[in-house]
C-alpha cells in the first residue's frame, strides 16, 4: 500500500504536478529523482496495491533482484553504518561484526529496502547522523581539525535529511542535542579551557547542528515548490494567490488582490 502511495508522489515530481502530503518533501523528492535518472517517465498510475508494472521502468525507485538502486542501496548502507558505529563505540571487532550480521539477515530490514518507501531513506539519515555524531565525539582530542569539522558538519546534514523525510527524525535531533549538551557541559567544567575557546565550541555547534540543518531543511521546500509548478491534486490546500502560480490551474496568471 505504501509503495502505491509514495510511488505516485514520485510520479508527481517527475511530471512536476503539485500535490500535498503530511510528510516533509525530501524523501519523496529523492524517490522522484531516482525514477527520473533511471528513465522512468511518470506515467504509471499507482492506482492500487498489486498492480503490475509491466513495461514501466521502476527499477530506479524500487531495488529488485540484483539491483541495488536507491531504496535498496540506502537500505544496504545501514549494515556498514551499524558496523562502524558499534566499532567506534566498543572498539570490539566481534561486536561490530555481530551487529552487521544481525542487520544483514534481518528480514524486516531486507523487506523495507525492496520497495518504494520512505523508511530506508529515513533510516539511512538516522543511522548516518548517529555515526557522524560518534565519529565527531572520537575527534574530541583534536577540536577544530579538518576531520572534526567534517564529522560535525555531516551530523548536521544528516539531521536535516532525517527531518526532511519524516518528522520522526526529530528523535535523532533530540539524541544529538542531548549529546551536545553533555559535551558542552563537560567543556564548561574544564578549568584549563578559556571562556573564549568555550564560546568557539558553542558557536561551532550552533552553526553546524542548528543553522546548517535548518538551512538545508528550508532549501528542500524551496526546491519542492520550484519543481512542482503544474496544477495537481494539492491545489485546494493553498491560497488563491498560490494557485495562480500553478500552470494549468483555473486561476493561473489571474491577478489576485492582497
Amino acid at each position: 500500500w505504501d509503495e502505491t502511495h509514495f510511488g505516485k508522489m514520485g510520479s508527481y515530481y517527475v511530471n512536476r504536478t503539485f500535490f500535498f502530503d503530511v510528510h516533509p518533501p525530501l524523501g519523496k523528492m529523492l524517490i522522484g529523482l531516482a525514477g527520473y535518472l533511471s528513465g522512468y517517465d511518470g506515467t504509471f498510475p499507482f492506482q492500487k496495491p498489486g498492480d503490475r508494472y509491466e513495461q514501466h521502468n521502476y527499477v530506479g525507485m524500487r531495488g529488485v533482484r540484483l539491483y541495488r538502486l536507491f531504496c535498496a542501496f540506502l537500505g544496504s548502507c545501514l549494515v556498514p553504518f551499524a558496523y562502524l558505529t558499534v566499532l567506534e563505540l566498543s572498539k570490539s571487532l566481534p561486536a561490530a561484526l555481530l551487529t552487521a550480521f544481525i542487520l544483514i539477515f534481518d528480514t524486516g530490514c531486507i523487506t523495507l529496502s525492496q520497495y518504494i518507501l520512505l523508511d530506508p531513506i529515513l533510516m539511512f539519515f538516522l543511522m548516518g547522523a548517529v555515526l557522524s555524531m560518534v565519529k565527531c565525539n572520537s575527534c574530541a582530542n583534536s577540536p577544530f581539525s579538518a576531520s572534526w569539522w567534517f564529522w560535525l558538519s555531516l551530523t548536521g546534514v544528516n539531521l536535516a535529511g532525517a527531518m526532511g523525510v519524516k518528522f520522526v527524525g526529530l528523535f535523532v535531533v533530540l539524541l544529538v542535542g542531548l549529546n551536545t549538551i553533555y559535551d558542552l557541559w563537560d567543556l564548561l567544567g574544564n578549568l584549563s579551557l578559556s571562556l573564549v575557546m568555550f564560546g568557539k565550541h558553542l558557536l561551532a555547534r550552533v552553526l553546524c547542528l542548528i543553522l546548517l540543518p535548518l538551512a538545508l531543511y528550508t532549501a528542500t521546500f524551496a526546491v519542492h515548490f520550484t519543481v512542482l509548478n503544474k496544477s495537481g491534486p494539492g491545489d485546494g490546500f493553498f491560497s488563491s494567490a498560490f494557485q495562480s502560480r500553478l500552470i494549468g490551474n483555473n486561476l493561473h496568471n489571474v491577478s489576485i488582490p492582497e
